[in-house]
């Protein structure tokens, strides 16, 4: 059985665990199941023409459609605009203000001296004015490592996006695979009902004739009707299997399509694994991304750090003031100063222990995904060769499996053995043709895999299906 493990960036997308099918288990009873990369948004109409739909045409449809995808390019938007409020809070901050006041005011409360028997109270009067306020930031070492945070995570949501399209590939390249196995099996299945059921009419000319018994006609009638609810049962995994994928890329589930592609097998290339795990630490986007995290932890516990050294502000305002606009007079405040943080509750500190512990669960992360990548080559190396091993085992075993059917067939036809031993070489043809089948899927999926482990899967799965 293959094991796909692909876990997404924390943070960034929820984790999805995959189980392929094992060898002879119905392909749409354990689908590939990572939702939400087994749903998309369907963005065109289905039309009466049949689609022929290639591999790489399911992909591509895939990474423009699919839903897990969607999602994860929103996370690197929202990113994006956490990066740039981070930045504005170091750019100059301008506001405007016009307007008219009219006061009336008791100048006694002010303490001016006022000849006795003058009014304390002026006014009414009116005050027009019109101003630029600029509040700038000259040196701020919190802000400034916030916005370094919010690069490096506006980075790894980058990477998360690149690794949503790997897994993309993944998904949609398995439930293409899944859907030629299935096509595979239709056929292989409408072949051994024909062949059934050339054996039962066989049976009846033979009865007649007087060569066989009874038994061999039911014999051989009980299994042409098995083959056919085979055939039933794989036409309907076939069109479930074909559903799920038209789910994943957005294609209509109205929309009739066919698969121009057959099963793909050629031998993989040999890898080197020291080659392999380096060139994954140097291209795969969830390894990245996890450093680019980290990073950004270092930076948000240098903020929190910052949070107990001085600040320098500026702030200048300038406008004219006046009875009316006419004669509204230039005026002006510059003020320039410094801020020492003295006594904060403990404040920074806890935010420094705050952030120490959100840096050491980023490395902690970073240094776990170095291990699952060391495994992910090693199991992808070890699953390579093995499905090597069984396609060519299961190709012997086919060749083997037609030679006895076809003289088992010779030996009924001549009255020399009765339909049992027909139907048990046919029934070893079912498992051979079963075999294969799944030995080529394994095979083609440990391909997958491989470029999915090195980081390459979106670039370079056509060249790794054909062995390059």
């Amino acid at each position: 059985m293959l094991l796909l493990l692909a876990l997404l960036p924390a943070g960034s997308l929820t984790r999805a665990a995959a189980q392929m099918p094992s060898a002879g288990e119905s392909t749409t009873q354990n689908p590939l199941r990572t939702d939400p990369f087994t749903s998309s948004v369907a963005r065109e109409r289905a039309t009466t023409e049949v689609l022929q739909l290639s591999l790489l045409n399911a992909i591509n449809r895939g990474l423009k459609n699919n839903l897990g995808l969607v999602i994860s390019s929103q996370e690197g938007e929202s990113a994006r605009a956490a990066r740039l409020r981070a930045f504005s809070e170091l750019l100059p901050n301008v506001t405007t203000r016009a307007g008219i006041t009219r006061e009336k005011v008791n100048l006694a409360v002010f303490g001016f001296p006022l000849p006795v028997g003058t009014p304390s109270v002026v006014g009414p009067f009116d005050i027009v004015e019109a101003r630029a306020f600029l509040t700038q930031n000259v040196l701020d070492l919190t802000r400034t490592n916030n916005v370094r945070a919010a690069a490096q995570s506006e980075q790894a949501a980058r990477f998360s996006e690149q690794q949503a399209r790997e897994l993309v590939v993944l998904v949609v390249g398995n439930a293409y695979l899944l859907a030629l196995a299935d096509a595979a099996r239709v056929e292989t299945t409408e072949a051994q009902f024909r062949t059934g059921t050339a054996v039962y009419d066989r049976a009846v000319d033979l009865k007649k004739t007087g060569v066989v018994a009874g038994i061999d006609v039911l014999r051989a009638q009980v299994q042409a009707q098995s083959e056919q609810q085979r055939l039933l049962s794989a036409k309907n995994d076939y069109e479930k299997q074909k559903l799920m994928l038209a789910r994943m890329i957005g294609l209509a589930p109205q929309q009739r399509f066919e698969l121009m592609d057959k099963v793909p097998y050629a031998p993989a290339k040999e890898f080197e694994y020291a080659q392999a795990l380096q060139h994954a630490f140097l291209q795969r986007p969830d390894f990245l991304a996890a450093e680019a995290r980290v990073r950004a932890a270092e930076a948000a516990k240098r903020a929190a750090q910052s949070e107990a050294l001085p600040t320098i502000q500026l702030n200048a305002d300038y406008g004219a003031i006046g009875r009316t606009f006419g004669d509204a007079q230039s005026t002006y405040t510059l003020n320039a100063g410094v801020k020492f943080p003295v006594f904060q509750g403990g404040k920074v500190r806890a935010l420094v222990e705050q952030a120490e512990s959100t840096l050491k669960q980023r490395q902690a992360e970073r240094d776990s995904l170095r291990s699952n990548i060391e495994f992910e080559i090693q199991s992808a190396l070890l699953d390579i060769r093995s499905a090597a091993e069984r396609v060519s085992v299961a190709q012997q075993s086919v060749d083997l499996a037609n030679q006895q059917f076809t003289q088992a067939q010779d030996r009924y036809a001549a009255g020399v053995s009765g339909s049992l031993e027909v139907v048990q070489a046919q029934e070893a043809l079912t498992q051979a043709n079963e075999n294969m089948i799944s030995a080529l899927y394994a095979h083609n999926v440990a391909k997958l895999l491989m470029a999915r482990a090195l980081g390459v899967a979106e670039r370079e799965t056509k060249r790794f299906l054909e062995g390059k």
